[in-house]
């Protein structure tokens, strides 16, 4: 009875998922999403930060892992939304010497924050 129950719960969320009505956009492509990702990075400007929810609200872990393989881009001016660094003092360091403002362990995202719509 379980796998019947399991079988009929499965059709009635592919009928939901193909009833919305809006016409499905073509995915977009993991080689242009990291480029986009990575040309979100770049533009942000020295003395600024952007969380890495502000790069790509959808996915901020993966703009983690394409900072991690991405060599010769500022991944220090990437921070958590809290301000907090997830590479601690390197990251600091580097965020002082370009004037970012601090509040203790984290970046002031008040002052620091680069506005969304640059």
């Amino acid at each position: 009875m379980e796998g019947a129950e399991d079988s009929s719960v499965m059709s009635a969320r592919k009928r939901r998922s193909r009833s919305t009505g809006h016409a499905q956009s073509k995915p977009e492509s993991r080689e242009s999403r990291n480029e986009r990702i990575i040309e979100r990075v770049r533009t942000i400007p020295e003395g600024f930060v952007r969380t890495y929810g502000d790069i790509d609200p959808g996915a901020p872990r993966l703009v983690g892992l394409v900072l991690a393989r991405t060599h010769s881009i500022p991944w220090h001016r990437v921070v958590r939304a809290d301000g907090s660094l997830p590479k601690g003092a390197p990251q600091r360091e580097l965020l002082l010497r370009e004037g970012v403002p601090m509040r203790g362990a984290h970046v002031d995202l008040r002052e620091a924050r680069l506005p969304p719509g640059l």
